[in-house]
């Protein structure tokens, strides 16, 4: 029986404490009994980059903003497709998120933050989303269980009305909002077709081998 081992903690701003677990070669991040991550779980986020990318085929030069590090699956399956003139932004804002990538998790990271495509920003996604104006040709968003603030309440205007619309104004004509989510949410994909969007809900296994949990990925697209 190989016991956990705490390797970290980390609180997120205006928000909750994580915990990085280790267990042998596994690794997982945890909010209280809440586990947010696990490297053995990860074929729905991957999913949220490369269904993203087959729904942009054809883009010369496609800009990627991708809302939470986390354990970088999603960046490095976006980088696996993306070619060499794509530009992918990553935005986190828990520095020992980056630490830990870049210490316990080194071999997992693989050098993805520090591929000449990729720009790293310890911020916050929604001050980028703000910020920008048909500027992404996607907006990834994996910054909590779902479509609601569980690591940090002010997550909650990422999917609010307001930010709906702050993200189709950074939003590319036909560029897509992909959000990821544990679990179902009737209400915000109302939401999504209440701001504008042509919605796609596709449900993804947690694992590969169509194995594992269902988990929820949004792919809104603004008009072009």
């Amino acid at each position: 029986m190989i016991a956990d081992e705490l390797i970290g903690t980390a609180h997120v701003p205006d928000g909750v404490e994580l915990r990085l677990i280790r267990r042998g070669d596994e690794f997982t991040i945890v909010l209280e009994r809440n586990e947010l991550m696990n490297t053995r779980v990860s074929e729905s986020e991957r999913a949220l980059a490369t269904m993203t990318f087959e729904r942009l085929a054809g883009r010369d030069a496609p800009q990627f903003l991708i809302g939470g590090y986390g354990m970088g699956f999603t960046l490095r399956a976006a980088l696996a497709v993306l070619g060499a003139d794509a530009s992918v932004t990553v935005a986190e804002i828990v520095p020992e998120i980056i630490e830990w990538a870049r210490g316990p998790m080194e071999s997992l990271t693989a050098g993805c933050l520090d591929d000449p495509r990729v720009v790293l920003v310890k911020d916050d996604v929604a001050m980028l989303i703000a910020s920008a104006e048909n500027a992404y040709d996607a907006i990834l968003l994996d910054v909590d269980n779902g479509p609601d603030g569980l690591t940090r309440r002010e997550n909650d205007l990422l999917y609010s009305p307001v930010g709906l619309k702050a993200a189709m104004t950074a939003l590319t004509p036909g560029g897509i909002l992909a959000v990821w989510s544990a679990h179902p949410d009737d209400a915000f994909a109302a939401r999504l077709r209440t701001a504008g969007y042509e919605v796609d809900e596709v449900r993804v296994r947690s694992r590969p081998n169509n194995k594992g949990s269902k988990h929820v990925i949004w792919f809104a697209r603004k008009a072009k």
